[in-house]
């Protein structure tokens, strides 16, 4: 059976990209140091699956720890690279950490699929690559502007990276996806988003504010250019986005170039005090929270026109942004329940 590398297969979105590979009749092999990940969200997946999944403790930086899984599994055909830092504030406190980290492990991993022979790579990347565009809806064909970050930094490196690779290995295909705002949860409430300590992504700071977890949730400015005076965003349902990664694996043999970037988002703008509105109406529960200042790292406003992900990948997001914080929710609460 046809195998496919999933590095940071424990974290969030590699954890609901396992569920979708393997519901396509695709075996995953998982590479994760568990370095910002859990075992957890592993055991959720093969409850949801009912499957094992192989499963290596490998530092995605490690060139010969990464050899060494290729060798184990001669039938991995593609490599999909969730492995990576991604608080935008903690790269700002920390940018050589995400340096070493975000951009060494994209070169580790090459390395080794060119040893392997293996030739085809979704990378996972970020709208933060664009900086602050100048026109919104955001295309693929937008310049990209000076980071806001050094997270949005990495991201774009590994796509200069990965576009002079293709170039100099005549046979690798790589596909990167820009993701906006992954949110939600698996509607079975088995796995979601597993923050360690205090959350760095806006939802599930709002769920624990929610469920008295934390004491209020800060929205950050509220002085921005935007409707309400909050960032702008572009929130996708987790489940979507996981598909649109099988949907790049099943297409990326047809696709002319071999580096194609794809946006991955709804193309609807959702601001945050738009959000927590949003998640009080679902489920009847208030938010504690206040104003604070603006924060370091952060674009005023940002959603994608992701026409170009309908055409060529034939995917379109199906689920609601209601439906990503109900799930969000009954994923919070599970989590209580386990702990209590």
């Amino acid at each position: 059976m046809e195998q496919i590398l999933v590095t940071g297969g424990a974290g969030y979105i590699g954890a609901h990209t396992l569920v979708e590979l393997l519901s396509s009749g695709l075996a995953p092999v998982v590479v994760d140091n568990l370095s910002r990940s859990s075992h957890r969200l592993l055991d959720g997946v093969k409850k949801i699956t009912g499957k094992d999944i192989p499963f290596y403790p490998v530092d995605c930086t490690d060139e010969s720890g990464l050899k060494d899984v290729f060798s184990r599994h001669p039938q991995i055909t593609g490599v999909m690279h969730f492995a990576a830092f991604k608080s935008v504030n903690e790269s700002v406190e920390q940018p050589l950490l995400y340096y070493r980290n975000n951009v060494d492990s994209v070169i580790s991993l090459l390395e080794a699929m060119h040893s392997a022979g293996v030739h085809r790579f979704i990378f996972s990347s970020s709208c933060t690559v664009y900086g602050q565009p100048e026109v919104i809806p955001v295309d693929e064909q937008a310049p990209f502007l000076k980071p806001e970050s050094p997270y949005g930094a990495t991201k774009q490196m590994s796509e200069r990276i990965l576009e002079d690779a293709v170039k100099a290995f005549p046979r690798l295909k790589v596909v990167s996806l820009r993701y906006f705002n992954p949110i939600g949860a698996h509607p079975s409430g088995l796995i979601g988003e597993l923050p360690l300590g205090t959350p760095s992504n806006l939802v599930p700071y709002l769920t624990q504010a929610a469920i008295g977890k934390r004491k209020k949730l800060t929205v950050f400015g509220s002085d921005y250019q935007t409707p309400d005076g909050t960032c702008l965003r572009d929130f996708i349902h987790v489940v979507d986005l996981a598909k649109a990664h099988v949907s790049s694996l099943k297409k990326i043999d047809e696709l002319p170039n071999r580096f194609e970037a794809f946006n991955l988002g709804t193309g609807k703008p959702c601001s945050v005090l738009e959000l927590i509105r949003l998640f009080e109406k679902e489920t009847g529960v208030p938010v504690p929270h206040e104003i604070g200042p603006r924060r370091p790292g952060d674009v005023e406003k940002v959603y994608a026109d992701p026409s170009k992900s309908h055409r060529v990948l034939d995917w379109r997001t199906e689920l609601t942004v209601a439906e990503a914080l109900r799930d969000a929710w009954n994923w919070e609460k599970e989590m209580a329940h386990e702990t209590h």
